[in-house]
């Protein structure tokens, strides 16, 4: 395996074969009692510098993962207001599992917020992705209060950027 991560347009062919599969998946294993999944993309400028990048990972040329992050409205509660960057779409296809795929992604995702000036990296994620979740709090990121309205979400997560 020789991955490697880019940043790419989030316009391109296989950035639109991916986030098909992983809304996909979404929508076949959503939990029932939450009612219906909610297939919303967010939209492909919103992931162009300077508010936002979108990253694919390559195995071997193969597109087997990506994620995004976009810059949202600050947090000005509290004593220093929070430049907040937030996770989008980290999905790994079935054959890039298991091989640090999403770890390189992360990675990836949390230098660009810190290139970009972030002081905090946020995410929504469901409690029924239990891997996602341990990632991100193995990541160090902390649960916080809803901080959209994400109507698939029931677990938001914040971390500080370290710089």
């Amino acid at each position: 395996m020789t991955l490697e991560v880019r940043t790419v347009p989030a316009d391109i062919p296989e950035v639109d074969e991916l986030l098909d599969a992983y809304l996909d998946e979404r929508e076949a294993t959503f939990p029932s009692a939450q009612g219906t999944y909610s297939r919303k993309r967010t939209p492909a400028a919103e992931f162009t510098p300077p508010n936002g990048v979108f990253a694919v990972a390559y195995d071997d040329g193969l597109a087997v993962g990506c994620g995004g992050l976009r810059r949202i409205a600050d947090d000005t509660a509290g004593d220093r207001p929070d430049v907040r960057f937030e996770v989008k779409h980290v999905f790994v296809t079935p054959a890039g599992r298991g091989k640090g795929v999403a770890t390189a992604l992360m990675d990836t995702l949390e230098a660009a917020a810190a290139e970009l000036g972030a002081t905090a990296i946020v995410l929504d994620t469901n409690d029924s992705l239990v891997a996602a979740g341990a990632m991100y709090r193995g990541r160090g990121y902390e649960r916080v209060h809803p901080f959209n309205d994400n109507p698939n979400a029931t677990a938001w997560y914040r971390k500080p950027v370290r710089r």
